[in-house]
């Protein structure tokens, strides 16, 4: 008698995007298809001189996202920074080529001009501060993109490590610590971070709290 095997199921990697790329797109065509989906959808558009990027982000993408837009704002309130949020605001130049929806957007110097009304990018300045999560290959350049648009912090992250950029003279450089929160060290992150995977987000925003109480420089 053959003895029945035991049945083995290998857990699924889901993807953390799903991407479509298309190519020779000129800006009417990115500007009807941005119209076409509406405001209220799952897509996300980049765009940047004829290369349209449309991403689906999913759970992989999204509390990743969501984790670092709770620790902005941590550091934001408890610090006592103004800050308006953005979210995945399109962001438009037109004489630029350049669209974009990032994960999030942030006015934080800025705050005070934009407060309590609708950004217009053709007179107002970017946000403050930007957020990308690529967990998958993205065909868009988002340095090239955000820095042409004049962003000036850029914060990536793929899933495992943090990148943080400031623009200087037109281009990204890396940097060490955010400019606009230099008294955080990274590992601070990193620790929050695990602190969501291991005990829970709440439990990690009331440390992250405590700590910033203790450690945000007096305004």
């Amino acid at each position: 008698m053959q003895t029945q095997q035991p049945v083995v199921k290998i857990p699924k990697t889901l993807p953390a995007e799903q991407r479509l790329t298309l190519n020779n797109i000129d800006w009417k065509t990115y500007e009807n298809i941005l119209a076409a989906f509406g405001e209220h959808r799952a897509v996300r558009l980049h765009y940047s001189a004829g290369v349209l990027e449309l991403m689906v982000p999913l759970e992989a993408h999204e509390n990743p996202s969501d984790v670092i837009g709770v620790f902005i704002r941590t550091l934001a309130f408890e610090s006592g920074q103004n800050i308006k949020g953005m979210a995945s605001t399109t962001l438009r130049r037109k004489e630029l080529l350049k669209g974009a929806e990032p994960d999030r957007g942030y006015y934080i110097q800025n705050e005070s001009v934009v407060r309590g009304r609708t950004v217009d990018l053709d007179v107002d300045p970017p946000p403050d501060l930007v957020v990308e999560v690529d967990i998958s290959h993205t065909d868009i350049n988002k340095n090239d993109l955000y820095a042409q648009m004049g962003v000036p912090e850029l914060w990536r992250f793929d899933g495992q490590i943090l990148r943080i950029y400031q623009l200087e003279q037109g281009q990204y450089q890396d940097a060490p610590v955010s400019p606009t929160f230099p008294w955080v060290p990274l590992e601070r992150f990193y620790h929050f971070l695990q602190q969501c995977k291991t005990v829970g987000e709440t439990p990690a925003y009331r440390e992250l709290k405590t700590w910033v109480q203790d450690h945000a420089p007096k305004l």
